[in-house]
């Protein structure tokens, strides 16, 4: 799974990297420490119709925007629900009724520095905290999904009615990231991502073919402080390296991994 991840990217760096057209909303601070239901910056299109506003589309902007982290169904009750629902399966993406219609039409990159992971340890209490990169140290694209919900508390006219939700879709993990965890972020490598947001690909099919499609990437894990398991602690140092203990071990030799 994906309960915590880091993203210190700038603003300026995702529009110029993911060659976004449009920013929405205010540049959130550094987080070396994201959890479930904080809010994360997200990159998505988004169909332009003429001006009367009617018709179809005739062309799309790639936002930048800002989601909860935690996708909340539009037939969902209250946010609550959003909680459970941090990461969507890749293989159950496409049926299951929280995340189908999200899959289909709403899909986006979740911008990250790279993500953390618990490894269980043979006869110890205390899991080992890894932290989860790119060899080359270039900006990871998690595939997401994403939903808005209607806040029927709030008026009409009032700018908060509507709530950005997102899922990030999680993958079996093999090789050394499966030594590890099972489960694993699904990586949108750079020459995927323009599909993967398009809202032109819309059918079931061709949705489950997409994710059939990415490359497996080869991420460099490290062993790193018990610190990130506290949600109220942020800063670089969560990510550096720290010495191991007598009993952990490498992951299988290459550090090569998929996501």
């Amino acid at each position: 799974m994906c309960g915590r991840y880091a993203s210190s990217v700038r603003d300026a760096e995702v529009v110029d990297l993911l060659d976004v057209d449009e920013v929405v909303g205010e540049e959130l601070p550094p987080s070396w420490n994201v959890a479930p239901t904080d809010d994360v910056r997200v990159v998505l299109e988004r169909p332009q119709r003429d001006d009367d506003g009617v018709g179809a589309a005739v062309a799309h902007s790639r936002q930048l925007r800002t989601a909860r982290w935690g996708l909340v169904p539009s037939w969902s009750k209250d946010l609550s629900t959003g909680a459970r629902m941090i990461n969507a399966r890749a293989e159950t993406l496409t049926e299951r009724s929280a995340f189908r219609v999200a899959a289909a039409r709403r899909r986006c990159l979740v911008p990250a520095d790279g993500y953390y992971e618990w490894q269980a340890v043979p006869g110890q209490r205390r899991k080992t905290p890894w932290f989860l990169r790119d060899g080359d140290g270039a900006l990871l694209t998690f595939a997401g999904v994403y939903e808005l919900w209607r806040d029927r508390s709030r008026g009409d006219d009032d700018p908060a009615r509507w709530v950005w939700s997102l899922a990030v879709v999680t993958t079996a993990a093999h090789d050394a990231l499966g030594e590890i965890h099972d489960r694993t972020p699904l990586v949108v490598p750079p020459g995927a991502r323009a599909e993967w947001l398009s809202t032109t690909t819309t059918e079931l099919e061709e949705v489950r073919a997409l994710v059939a499609s990415l490359p497996e990437p080869h991420l460099v894990p490290h062993v790193v402080g018990p610190e990130v398991g506290d949600v109220r602690q942020d800063g670089p140092h969560l990510v550096e390296p720290r010495a191991r203990d007598d009993g952990e071990q490498d992951p299988v030799a290459g550090t090569g991994g998929t996501a």
